[in-house]
């Protein structure tokens, strides 16, 4: 993801309403490659109509949450052991 943290785009979809201004629902966000030639894009969820907008963040935009790491699986004797202790 190279080395700037902050996203280059948010991603949107964009909920249309009859009758009320349209929604735009954030869903994650692109992050510029080291070399400037591409990016990564990293959603949350999946539009429904396969629709993503892609924003350049403003300044006052809250900051999106990084997604979590996932974590290593346990070991039978870990899982085991958890399972005798009610975890």
């Amino acid at each position: 993801m190279g080395n700037n943290p902050q996203p280059a785009f948010r991603a949107y979809t964009v909920v249309r309403r009859e009758g009320q201004e349209d929604f735009w629902l954030p869903i994650g966000a692109a992050f510029s490659h080291a070399d400037g030639g591409g990016f990564n894009v990293v959603l949350q969820a999946l539009p429904i109509d396969g629709r993503i907008v892609l924003r350049q963040p403003k300044d006052d935009d809250p900051q999106p949450e990084q997604p979590a790491r996932h974590q290593q699986p346990r070991s039978r004797d870990e899982r085991r052991t958890a399972d005798r202790r009610g975890r």
